[in-house]
């Protein structure tokens, strides 16, 4: 997004809908950073420049990106049907059998609105997970795999590093018995980046309700919130595991 600054009275109107406070409005200029703006479209939805000096000038790769993951008003082409949100929900693992007992899927959302993220920082979990467990799968339909040069070090794209997004999921299944070093690669890793990121683990119940997943994560110190996604008859169970 740019400002048309021969139109713009800098009212300053639109500034409260930039979630990256990206549009800058002084006694000198109005301008948007082109850095920190993640092409979400907040300040032109919301349709409160008088002068209408918010213009949305023609993506090209990689710029495109951003506005692909983080304007949920835009299909991505990145290979995921719902952009940086991720892929196929949990509670239809009953009929895809994405995620086995013995297995344990995780989701790590990074950035939020208000600190975004460049693709670097995700490349720098993606490359950390890889390193301490080479045999991580990451989700083929997600753009974080999208985006990689080469899935077996969770390497990205050279030209897409710099691009910033508001937040995006890197998915990925591992064996249950490397959950602990996994999670402890997170710990790590969260000290060299710029940004936030959550971390959902995903796991199947034993026969007996167990979760042996969940019990992992906090005796390595670890309080995770549970959640259910139960499919009650509403797909046709298809795995045997």
């Amino acid at each position: 997004m740019i400002i048309n600054e021969d139109v713009c009275i800098k009212c300053g109107s639109c500034v409260p809908y930039c979630p990256t406070n990206a549009i800058i409005i002084n006694e000198e200029r109005s301008f948007i950073d082109q850095n920190e703006c993640v092409e979400c479209g907040n300040c032109l939805r919301a349709e409160v420049c008088p002068t209408e000096a918010l213009v949305q000038p023609e993506l090209k790769w990689p710029r495109i990106i951003r506005r692909e993951l983080s304007d949920p008003t835009v299909r991505p082409s990145t290979g995921s049907g719902n952009a940086g949100r991720g892929t196929a929900e949990v509670k239809n693992n009953d009929v895809t059998g994405k995620f086995r007992r013995g297995q344990v899927g995780m989701g790590i959302e990074v950035g939020r609105p208000g600190i975004g993220t460049s693709l670097k920082n995700v490349e720098k979990i993606a490359m950390a997970l890889k390193k301490v467990d080479p045999e991580i799968k990451f989700e083929q339909k997600n753009p974080c795999t999208h985006f990689m040069s080469a899935q077996s070090t969770g390497k990205f794209k050279e030209d897409i590093l710099n691009e910033k997004v508001l937040t995006i999921i890197l998915e990925l299944t591992a064996d249950s018995n490397n959950l602990s070093i996994i999670l402890k690669s997170l710990e790590d890793v969260s000290k060299e980046i710029d940004t936030v990121f959550s971390v959902c683990i995903i796991t199947r119940a034993e026969e007996d309700g167990s979760l042996p997943n969940i019990e992992v994560a906090r005796k390595s110190g670890h309080d995770p919130a549970l959640s259910a996604k139960v499919n009650l008859g509403l797909g046709r169970p298809l795995i045997n595991d």
